[in-house]
């Protein structure tokens, strides 16, 4: 029975492994390009960042479950990655990063701002960065995913939190951060979001969604379609955090401040 629950959770966690590009022979001239756009996007964040101001309700959600003596895997949408980055770059969270070109960039970038990364490369049966994510929680770090990178489609989650959740025992908690003012690369495919400087910024935290460990396939399914509703209602409430008064932001900063902001609710 053991080693058959073992089979079924290997053949779950390699459905993930074809939503991250693990390609590593890149052309010469993407590699020469590589630490140029990670400076350009690093010193933009170091520039940016000091002047923005952030609005985080629900943020103490994550230091409930420090409280409790576990860590937490973050889920998020990728063009939120550059307020996400500066928000968190003192917290040692490890990113899993796609090993093709935006990947690339996008690490050395997070790593000059104190943000880990691990690869998402798979290898001989097993999702590796599946794996070092693990390894990491273990030795006492939190983790994240930009859920619908590295190349879309835009808002649909893939299931890598939910088969580390499980793992681990340790919950998953979705989050999205709205710059009130922004540009939006129209051309990219996760409309891209650079915030403008000195613009306030919606960042906003979902409750920990617990995944069973040794969980079968339906619920597996169960809790990524949960993860993908709170991911979206998290955007929603982010996106729309500043066309609300200011009485109104309080009362939805203490919902979600609270026990509130579960898919069920």
């Amino acid at each position: 029975m053991e080693e058959a629950a073992k089979t079924e959770a290997t053949t779950e966690e390699r459905r993930i492994t074809h939503h991250y590009d693990t390609r590593r022979n890149l052309p010469l001239r993407r590699r020469a390009q590589i630490p140029i756009i990670s400076a350009a996007v690093q010193a933009a964040v170091r520039m940016i960042g000091p002047t923005l101001r952030f609005d985080t309700p629900g943020y103490n959600q994550l230091d409930r479950v420090h409280a409790g003596g576990r860590r937490f895997i973050l889920a998020f949408w990728h063009r939120g990655m550059i307020s996400m980055a500066w928000l968190l770059r003192h917290r040692h969270i490890v990113v899993l990063v796609s090993t093709n070109f935006d990947g690339q960039w996008g690490r050395r970038a997070m790593e000059g701002l104190g943000i880990v990364t691990a690869p998402g490369s798979s290898s001989r049966g097993g999702l590796r960065g599946l794996a070092v994510m693990a390894q990491k929680m273990a030795l006492g770090h939190d983790t994240g995913f930009a859920i619908d990178g590295p190349h879309g489609p835009r808002y649909v989650a893939k299931v890598g939190p939910v088969l580390l959740a499980r793992r681990t025992g340790c919950p998953i908690i979705c989050f999205h951060a709205a710059p009130e003012r922004a540009r939006t690369l129209e051309g990219s495919w996760d409309l891209f979001q650079i915030p403008y400087p000195f613009s306030r910024v919606a960042v906003v935290f979902s409750a920990p969604i617990e995944v069973p460990q040794h969980s079968k396939r339906p619920v597996i399914e169960s809790k990524h379609a949960e993860m993908q509703k709170m991911l979206e209602r998290v955007r929603d409430a982010a996106d729309g955090w500043y066309g609300l008064s200011p009485k109104e932001r309080e009362r939805e900063r203490t919902l979600w401040d609270g026990a509130a902001g579960r898919a069920s609710t």
